[in-house]
């Protein structure tokens, strides 16, 4: 027993003190190569049916379609203000059932569509109001 004791004491010992490697230093592990990021996926939409198509909708021209742009004619003759009041100090006037403080903004339902008002300017006789970056006066 105290044979294989102090077989490990020595190999403790030259282990420690480095002598099993006969005293060369230990073997130095490479450093790891720097990481490089993952390559971006990249999907350009094809410029016609030749050039590619789409996996999911293989018959669809859809990406091919030039998008047609409409600009929404607005009829501010459809703006009517139906009440002014002044609460608390501030003037309000209500345009087609939508009431609005000078700031606000809100849209109105028209026999065209909706349309996006913000309130400008109350008076007594007048609202200003902006409609598409056009200022309008609503006389009432």
């Amino acid at each position: 027993m105290k044979s294989f004791l102090t077989i490990q004491a020595w190999l403790l010992l030259a282990a420690i003190s480095g002598g099993l490697a006969g005293g060369a230093e230990p073997a130095k592990t490479p450093a790891p190569p720097a990481k490089t990021p993952p390559p971006r996926s990249t999907f350009p939409i094809p410029a016609s049916t030749k050039d590619g198509r789409d996996p999911f909708f293989p018959e669809s021209t859809r990406p091919f379609e030039v998008a047609v742009t409409t600009s929404h004619v607005v009829e501010i003759t459809s703006l009517k203000v139906k009440g002014y009041s002044v609460v608390g100090g501030h003037p309000m006037v209500i345009i087609n059932n939508h009431s609005f403080m000078v700031g606000d903004e809100g849209d109105v339902l028209t026999p065209g569509g909706r349309i996006h008002v913000r309130c400008l300017g109350i008076t007594a006789n007048t609202a200003v109001i902006e409609v598409n970056g056009q200022r309008h006066n609503l006389v009432f």
